[in-house]
């Protein structure tokens, strides 16, 4: 079945605890798998979803538990669309250091943003920047 072009979609809301991920972690992972996504690309967009929930949760809402986490999925046989967004208030993304320079390598900042960019075709933040929404384009998986 297809709604607006996308054959599975689900929207949660999540308590601010680091194991509330677990089950929708596990939902996008079932999919990607059934709609025939490679184990590499599933293992990335895996990767990054939980990166960016694990922010959410502990930077954003500072694992705040009357806090939530709003967390969308959009999936197609050749893209997916991650959105995730806290009720924290916000960073920079362009302030966090990189951490593949070498004045930043003992830094434990950065790592879950560059992870983020590495395995997803776009990774965009609202002004305030309790929002991210990652897209992974992968032509092999409608293949």
């Amino acid at each position: 079945m297809s709604i607006d072009g996308w054959s599975w979609v689900t929207e949660r809301k999540l308590v601010s605890r680091s194991a509330s991920r677990h089950r929708a972690i596990r939902d996008v992972v079932r999919q990607l798998q059934q709609h025939g996504w490679s184990a590499e690309d599933i293992f990335g967009v895996r990767l990054a979803l939980e990166e960016a929930l694990v922010n959410a949760i502990m930077h954003g809402n500072r694992s705040d538990t009357t806090k939530r986490v709003y967390f969308s999925c959009k999936l197609a046989p050749d893209r997916v669309r991650l959105e995730i967004r806290d009720e924290g208030a916000g960073f920079n993304p362009k302030s966090v250091p990189d951490c593949t320079d070498d004045a930043h390598l003992v830094l434990p900042n950065g790592r879950g943003l560059m992870l983020m960019r590495a395995y997803m075709s776009r990774v965009e933040y609202n002004d305030v920047g309790n929002c991210v929404v990652m897209e992974k384009l992968c032509p092999r998986a409608s293949a």
